[in-house]
């Protein structure tokens, strides 16, 4: 009459016929107010009423060994209880479900009324991960629903082994689970979860992205090469899932390929590159610690390169190389091969290393470097001299002795002209333009003239106009 909802009274005489036993007449009061959800998908388990209900079906379940309130067992179903302890997991929890009116009016409400989520996690309540991952396959429900439900119930209680058995045992390929088991991999990576991680990556054989998170675990967190020489374990794993990787590439090439995997694919080429790299690295790692153990370390960066880093943090790998051995020859091999492999602009970072000697007031070694990079034999012809004039370009206030003999180091005249003139050594450079061939000679002379006359040098202005 006065036009309210009846919803709230039907639900309420419902939980009255549940509490007095009659599920029938319960059933029959909560249809009158219980809908289904809209997405069955949806991350959350239904109505408040539905759970209501269950909440309270759960909480009323008479222990499992006490059959029909008979007390008295007798001794034959006392053996057959004691005999059931001893089955598997599931049949405990599939003779626990069946034989108990109450989980199985649970189930019907959750069946009528509730999402996949709530029928998943009442299953995963209950020990009956079975179920709930059967439920999530024929239901093909989405992966937010398989970490809700199972994954994150799974890995909390410590039962991610039962879990991965119960998967290969389903699926013995795994592929059904694929799209699952990619999500879990990507949660665990955005909560930092990575020794769970790569425990799962080693369940699913991903090999290509287990070796990833072994460079993770090698790199993270490092703030010296004395602590990576303490993780070099990690490079051999790394170097071992990528050869198994390998190993089943070159195996399944012969078979047909499966038109799906949701395993990480790599070319072989990429991977023999990769196993390289991790050598490479071992070899920097091998040296730089031993450089920082018998104390020649001498850069103090707050960023630790590695060769798994871009290609100015492998150039940096390179620079550390040269300089934190005994003398610029020790490491020198070392980082031409890093210079090679990757295909680095060499000249950059040879100009980079002479920078920094020239910071450390080591003038010497600059003269040593010279040596080295024209030894190499890939060096162009400039290379040596472009590394001395990019130095000049930032120290002005090199000692006058060791200035000389960088800039005798110089290959070509043209170069060691332009270098007197960028230090202002205008008596020097002119000495070297007379020496030219007469046409260019002439040149050379009158632009040091220009320079001298602009910088009021009136002793090199008067001798370049008397050769003029």
């Amino acid at each position: 009459k006065s036009g309210l909802d009846p919803g709230g009274a039907w639900h309420a005489w419902g939980m009255a016929c549940l509490k007095a036993g009659n599920l029938n007449s319960a059933r029959e009061k909560f249809n009158r107010c219980l809908k289904p959800p809209m997405d069955l998908n949806q991350l959350n388990h239904g109505s408040r009423l539905v759970q209501d209900v269950i909440q309270y079906l759960e909480s009323t379940v008479k222990p499992v060994l006490i059959a029909d309130d008979d007390y008295f067992a007798t001794l034959r179903e006392l053996e057959a209880t004691l005999r059931t302890r001893n089955l598997s997991l599931d049949t405990m929890c599939e003779g626990k479900i069946q034989h108990n009116s109450y989980y199985q009016e649970c189930l019907f409400y959750l069946h009528s009324y509730g999402t996949n989520l709530a029928i998943i996690s009442f299953y995963m309540r209950h020990d009956c991960m079975r179920e709930a991952l059967l439920h999530l396959l024929n239901k093909e429900s989405p992966s937010e629903v398989f970490i809700e439900g199972i994954f994150i119930p799974s890995y909390q209680s410590g039962k991610l082994h039962m879990l991965e058995n119960l998967l290969e045992t389903i699926d013995p390929g795994l592929e059904s689970w694929g799209v699952y088991l990619i999500a879990a991999c990507k949660y665990l990576q955005r909560k930092n979860y990575y020794h769970i991680l790569y425990e799962l990556q080693q369940f699913m054989k991903d090999h290509v992205r287990a070796a990833m998170t072994c460079i993770r675990f090698f790199t993270h967190g490092a703030k010296s090469y004395t602590e990576l020489g303490g993780k070099q374990t990690w490079l051999l794993k790394i170097k071992d899932h990528l050869k198994v990787y390998l190993q089943e590439v070159s195996r399944s090439s012969g078979r047909k390929k499966m038109a799906f995997t949701f395993r990480k694919k790599m070319s072989a080429t990429d991977v023999s590159r990769h196993i390289n790299t991790v050598d490479l690295q071992m070899e920097v790692t091998k040296f730089l610690h031993q450089c920082e153990s018998s104390g020649t370390s001498q850069m103090t960066d707050s960023s630790l390169p590695t060769l798994f880093g871009n290609n100015n943090m492998k150039m940096d790998v390179a620079c550390k190389v040269i300089l934190e051995g005994k003398n610029i020859e020790e490491g020198f091999g070392i980082a031409f091969r890093v210079l090679q492999d990757f295909q680095l602009e060499a000249t950059e970072v040879y100009s980079k290393v002479a920078k920094q000697l020239v910071k450390q007031q080591k003038y010497s070694e600059i003269r040593q470097l010279l040596k080295c990079v024209n030894e190499s034999g890939v060096a162009a012809k400039n290379d040596g001299d472009n590394i001395i004039l990019n130095c000049l370009n930032e120290f002005k206030n090199i000692p006058a002795e060791d200035l000389d003999n960088l800039i005798q180091d110089m290959d070509s005249d043209e170069n060691k002209i332009q270098a007197y003139t960028m230090c202002n050594k205008l008596r020097s450079a002119y000495l070297v333009s007379v020496r030219q061939e007469k046409a260019r000679a002439v040149q050379l002379v009158q632009h040091v003239r220009q320079l001298a006359e602009s910088s009021g040098d009136d002793v090199v202005k008067a001798i370049c106009a008397q050769w003029l």
